[in-house]
């Protein structure tokens, strides 16, 4: 017995309830290629972020003397493809996932540096079993609870600008100077104070097409503005054999055009349970997992529900449909990404863009899927794209992060110095970990200085204690050794 073409259309508009959502096969198609096309840039920028970074050993992700970006995008697009299917098969609703922007910038330049990269990713592993358990025992909501709503913007707001700086500096538009009596700033525009070289000239291209490409409403914006950028980069790279060892060269890939190879999935598998605890320390460990935790915890629920709302699926309590199935997919997708190597996996608001092309079922997300599955075989070209193509678009995400800075109110002192500590801690120690902890003390601290101690949540409490111990542990460890 076989189906015929619409027996199998009728299954499926059963199955994702496609008709009951007011939609078609049609439009859930369409959606899913839409959102694919805004976030598909996450295959081309997560290398370019995690696979430059050494650990603690001098090894680069995977384990190599030398970057294996190719590996790392590979392993993007397959733990993306098959988690974003199995949010659509799951929990059906129209949520694509991939590796976190934001989550991977903290994982290579805070984790890694302090253990190897199989260590670090047994975080990530451990963060997204956390996770998970919360989601299974209801603590989830709780937890969310206990952290001021302020304080959570500012923690967006600070990730925004973070990877604002990081585009900045892997573009070679901000570099450091170079300064051995400590007379100067820190870091200057360019090189000398002054723009030079056409590395950064094609950064400044990419920014301003990605500009008015955005402004414009373009669909797959960023997407469209890596790919010219990088062929602007070929034909500047081809005509003048720049290359990277100069001051003024590449900061980072040379755009240029190798042997073709099949993708590599060097990545997969290489993780360490609890070689970070080892390596760091339990308290440096806990609190690098807690960071990793709180940041995917509240962008997943934030997200789900933004996407929820331009759907139009949320109930009567602001909550979509399936929510607990959207959440433990979510949390598995954590974990997923640190077993493939290639950091915590993570709910994208992109799929609004799918929604505004009319997806609302989880077929949407099947589709995306399939074609971050396709995308496994172009990952070699990864290799091509210079950091100067790629990071306008980290501009762009810190644009849109930085947007939620408004939510706090700035005329209450309880929640605004800590919220400010919080947001620009993060950019000027080149630390996440840091600027969350000192918002959250200056938090409790100006409730113990007013009185209203009492308003302090004991999970804050138990995480300001921890936050303290990690500022303070090389006093500790020097008093106790």
């Amino acid at each position: 017995m076989t189906l015929s073409r619409s027996d199998t259309s009728g299954f499926v508009d059963r199955y994702f309830k496609i008709s009951a959502r007011d939609s078609t096969i049609g439009r859930e198609v369409r959606g899913g290629l839409v959102t694919f096309f805004t976030m598909a840039y996450i295959v081309v920028l997560n290398p370019l972020i995690l696979g430059y970074a050494k650990d603690a050993d001098g090894r680069f992700l995977g384990g190599g003397a030398e970057p294996n970006l190719a590996a790392i995008a590979a392993g993007t697009a397959l733990v993306a493809g098959v988690m974003t299917i199995l949010m659509g098969v799951v929990a059906n609703f129209p949520l694509a996932l991939a590796t976190g922007l934001g989550l991977n910038a903290f994982l290579a330049v805070a984790v890694a540096s302090q253990m190897t990269w199989a260590d670090a990713m047994g975080l990530v592993v451990i963060e997204g079993i956390i996770i998970l358990v919360l989601v299974l025992t209801g603590f989830r909501t709780a937890v969310f609870h206990a952290v001021p709503a302020p304080l959570k913007v500012a923690i967006s707001v600070g990730i925004g600008l973070f990877i604002a700086l990081i585009g900045f500096v892997d573009a070679g538009f901000v570099q450091r100077i170079p300064d051995v009596a400590k007379t100067t700033v820190p870091v200057q525009l360019g090189s000398t104070g002054q723009l030079h070289g056409w590395p950064v000239l094609v950064f400044a291209v990419g920014l301003v097409l990605l500009i008015a490409l955005w402004v414009r409403k373009v669909p797959a914006a960023i997407l469209i503005t890596i790919f010219v950028t990088t062929l602007v980069a070929v034909i500047v790279e081809a005509i003048g054999s720049i290359g990277n060892e100069a001051a003024d060269g590449w900061m980072l890939t040379v755009p240029a055009f190798e042997e073709w190879t099949g993708p590599s999935f060097g990545t997969l598998g290489e993780f360490n349970l609890l070689g970070g605890f080892d390596r760091a320390g339990v308290v440096v460990a806990l609190l690098l997992v807690f960071t990793l935790l709180l940041a995917d915890f509240f962008d997943t629920l934030g997200t789900m529900t933004a996407v929820g709302a331009e759907a139009g699926l949320l109930d009567e309590e602001m909550m979509p449909p399936n929510t607990e199935r959207i959440l433990v997919v979510d949390s598995i997708a954590a974990a997923a990404g640190g077993m493939g190597g290639v950091s915590s996996n993570t709910s994208y608001i992109e799929s609004a863009s799918g929604v505004g092309e009319g997806a609302r079922t989880g077929l949407a997300s099947v589709v995306t899927g399939i074609c971050f599955l396709l995308t496994i075989f172009l990952s070699p070209l990864v290799a091509v794209i210079p950091s100067e193509a790629a990071v306008p678009a980290l501009i762009l995400v810190g644009f849109l992060m930085m947007q939620q800075v408004t939510e706090v109110d700035w005329r209450d002192l309880e929640v605004a110095i800590p919220a400010f500590l919080t947001i620009v801690l993060m950019p000027f120690t080149y630390s996440i970990t840091v600027g969350i902890g000192a918002g959250f003390l200056a938090f409790v601290l100006i409730k113990i200085v007013k009185g209203k101690a009492a308003e302090v949540s004991p999970i804050m409490w138990v995480v300001s204690a921890m936050f303290l111990a990690y500022f303070a542990i090389n006093p500790i460890t020097e008093l106790l050794t």
